[in-house]
């Protein structure tokens, strides 16, 4: 018996939209806070457009995903999820045999780029459990059954990413397992339990490596060390007070010139409030908003629970780490490095967001309801 012809209507036009925004403006920022640095280091060929269009290429591949996942029904993925699993798990393990930067190993090195596996862990673990979830139904509710084992298997995962140095994704991944099992049914009273657990634990983790304790007590004041251990932060913040409501001006950026550590990576926020002002970090965040909207509809009016927990995943993840990055620039929160999605320089990040976000069109396709 043939399977019946999967019917896909229209894209979310909307979401499209702001994406592709956000995705342009990443270029552009990206440009403006790395032009400075790479003009005068030889390792970038002394070359001012050298991020700018690593970003650019990595943005035509990410394009090229998405659409193409877009016009794949999203139900495939079910059949090599277990491929995808393994496949993570040799990544994660194989970044071991690099040489650490910065005193941690989160990348392979493939020489003509990098890869880092634990953004790919962030995904896997989403398409795990909307595949067992759905099979599971109601059993959800029951501890033991329904959610113990997710919590062992995205702890793993976790486990292997935080002995990598990198407690921030760590962290994502475990925050979006929670949200998950929620939307999936699970009982408060567990919820809640759970929340005070991965607390406590996320508490035991930040004391027990003597850097994270210092983010934590400088996050505080960091004035206090402001040549330091708050110098990040300090100068993020010097960053955002010069930009002022209207900001200084596409390229007009002085943090950018070896004051902010890399600013083209986790701290590009705090360039685009210098450059842009209030005025573009709350572009910034209505456009991060609008795609979270974009993405909460879609779970909503998915046509199945796969759908649902797969879109909750992926708009969790995108959302979880836009928050944090914001919060993290603007003194909100102890520093971590969390890019900043579509935006921050990277390639395996961005491929592989937008591969995602191609993964959430393709949903969007098949919801209850295709109407504005």
């Amino acid at each position: 018996m043939k399977k019946p012809k999967v019917t896909m209507g229209s894209m979310d036009f909307i979401m499209v939209a702001v994406l592709l925004c956000i995705i342009a403006i990443g270029v552009l920022m990206v440009y403006s806070s790395s032009s400075y640095v790479a003009s005068f280091d030889p390792a970038y060929h002394n070359d001012s457009l050298y991020f700018a269009k690593r970003q650019m290429l990595f943005a035509c591949v990410g394009l090229i995903c998405m659409f193409s996942l877009a016009n794949i029904d999203y139900h495939n993925i079910k059949k090599i999820t277990w491929i995808i699993m393994l496949a993570t798990i040799v990544l994660l393990v194989a970044v071991f045999a690099f040489p650490p930067i910065n005193g941690a190993r989160r990348w392979i090195d493939l020489k003509i780029t990098t890869i880092q596996p634990s953004e790919i862990a962030k995904y896997t673990v989403v398409l795990y459990m909307a595949k067992s979830i759905e099979l599971k139904g109601e059993k959800i509710k029951n501890f033991l059954y329904g959610i113990f084992p997710y919590l062992l298997v995205a702890g793993l995962y976790a486990g292997l990413v935080l002995a990598e140095k990198n407690l921030s994704i760590c962290s994502v991944i475990m925050i979006v397992t929670l949200i998950i099992l929620y939307t999936s049914g699970a009982k408060l009273s567990h919820m809640f339990s759970l929340l005070g657990t991965v607390g406590a634990v996320g508490v035991i983790f930040t004391i027990s490596e003597s850097y994270r304790l210092d983010r934590l007590m400088n996050f505080m004041n960091p004035w206090k060390d402001s040549k330091g251990k708050g110098y990040q932060l300090v100068q993020s913040l010097l960053a955002l007070g010069s930009g002022g409501v209207w900001g200084m001006g596409f390229g007009q950026s002085r943090q950018k010139c070896y004051y902010i550590p890399e600013p083209y990576n986790d701290f590009i926020f705090a360039i685009i409030g210098e450059e842009l002002g209030l005025i573009g970090c709350c572009i910034i965040i209505i456009l991060f908003l609008l795609l979270i909207w974009r993405g909460i509809r879609t779970a909503i009016n998915s046509k199945d629970i796969y759908g649902t927990l797969l879109a909750t995943g992926i708009t969790s993840i995108i959302g979880i780490q836009a928050i944090i990055n914001i919060a993290v620039v603007t003194g909100s929160m102890p520093v971590t490095g969390v890019p900043l999605p579509f935006i921050s320089a990277g390639g395996s990040s961005l491929v592989l967001n937008m591969a995602a976000m191609g993964i959430l069109l393709n949903i969007t396709r098949q919801t209850q309801k295709n109407n504005i």
